[in-house]
């Protein structure tokens, strides 16, 4: 498999499924999930495989799953030696479909609350974008020399995407081509806009609270109103408008969202999460919450800002952020603090490497490096493995995939054995 993109928020790396206690139980338990499974049950040629890619999901034959747009991908182990690289691909929605999208979730606050608790309601899924594929829409293609459609090797992962679904509906949005974070961010501005509208069109509602001159005007002053009840999410900012000579909107409005996201932390938590944070941890925080990795210009002010601020560079800082994407403020230190970690964990992932048919990798305190420098290991504090890349011949090691327990584990999103 090639070298995964850059930008994280279009490419998911999910660990691999244990295997099911009970083959009986349905693979998917959403409605969303079961549509899934429906489209690959009606769409299919040969029953019987379908009954084995059933069985080879459930036995959990089927490796680390990588989402990216309009393609699933995994490598599931079958009855030789190697396993076999499978891919199931779905058609992206236009841009005109995700407008239509985009208002129907904007027009009900009910379904922006739905998403964010991982919830896909019926009436946005048919709200006249096709979102969830039919029969025939999915299209496998597996390395083995099986022409079924699907063979048992597909529809074994077909079977636990649906597993995926059901924890989490970005994951089908993210197949039709769009990630989590410009979602969300889309759906906040046209929030903002209707309701910006909305307040022009009404009057505003009376505040809550006493008189003054009620006040004064007694001797006992009355009980304070009780206190509202804190909202389940932190509200957006409003638009900071740009004036000649003022601060920078941008600014206001980074500072204010994070604000507002720390101060319903407190609220609703009693305490601050990021309180012990050193200035450049909460600065590689801040610049990691924006997508864009500092390549729009209005991401590139802010990564200069900060990295100014921090007494670092803008490519110091985006390496760091790449690594709070990966694993937060533990993928940062394993970034920034090598580490001679004790006998155990550390010495029983080169062999476990070489099983893999890997070669051998070298050791230097936590890191393990491969032979022609393109790939790399590095072992936390807490016993993950984070996997790190470089072009060949160079010295310069980028965070990438997901933190895994197992060193093979944590490679499966650089590429298949042999590639590496």
């Amino acid at each position: 498999m090639g070298s995964p993109g850059r930008d994280g928020e279009l490419r998911r790396t999910f660990p691999a499924f244990a295997a099911r206690a009970s083959e009986a139980d349905a693979f998917a338990e959403t409605w969303w999930g079961n549509a899934w499974v429906t489209a690959l049950e009606e769409g299919a040629l040969d029953a019987a495989r379908l009954a084995r890619g059933r069985a080879y999901a459930g036995h959990g034959y089927v490796d680390a799953i990588t989402v990216t747009p309009g393609l699933v991908l995994a490598y599931v182990h079958g009855s030789r030696p190697r396993p076999y690289r499978v891919q199931v691909r779905v058609r992206t929605l236009s841009d005109g479909d995700w407008d239509r999208f985009l208002d129907a979730a904007a027009e009900r606050p009910g379904h922006i609350a739905a998403l964010l608790d991982k919830e896909m309601p019926r009436s946005l899924a048919e709200c006249g974008v096709a979102l969830l594929p039919g029969p025939g829409e999915l299209e496998p293609h597996c390395s083995c020399p099986d022409s079924g459609h699907p063979c048992k090797h597909a529809a074994a992962l077909c079977y636990q995407t649906a597993r995926l679904l059901d924890e989490d509906p970005f994951v089908l949005l993210l197949l039709r081509g769009r990630g989590e974070r410009e979602l969300l961010d889309a759906l906040s501005r046209r929030n903002a806009t209707r309701a910006a509208r909305a307040a022009q069109e009404q009057e505003p509602a009376p505040l809550p609270g006493v008189r003054a001159g009620d006040v004064i005007a007694r001797r006992a002053l009355p009980p304070l109103p009780a206190p509202l009840p804190p909202s389940a999410h932190p509200e957006q900012p409003p638009t900071y408008p740009g004036a000649p000579g003022g601060p920078d909107p941008f600014a206001l409005d980074q500072l204010a969202t994070d604000a507002a996201a720390r101060a319903h932390a407190l609220l609703t938590t009693g305490c601050d999460p990021f309180a012990e944070l050193t200035l450049w941890q909460d600065a590689v925080r801040l610049a990691a919450a924006r997508p864009g990795s500092g390549l729009t210009a209005a991401t590139r002010a802010l990564y200069s800002s900060l990295a100014s601020a921090t007494g670092r560079t803008p490519a110091d800082l985006a390496r760091a952020v790449a690594a709070w994407r990966q694993g937060g403020f533990e993928a940062l230190r394993v970034l920034e603090e090598p580490w001679d970690p004790p006998a155990g964990r550390f010495d029983r992932a080169r062999p476990l490497l070489l099983a893999a048919d890997l070669p051998a990798f070298r050791p230097w305190r936590n890191h393990l490096t491969h032979p022609r420098g393109h790939a790399q290991l590095r072992l936390g504090h807490n016993g993950l493995w984070y996997a790190y890349e470089s072009e060949p011949g160079h010295d310069d090691w980028w965070p990438r995939g997901t933190p895994d327990l197992d060193p093979v584990g944590a490679l499966t999103g650089l590429g298949a054995p042999g590639d590496l």
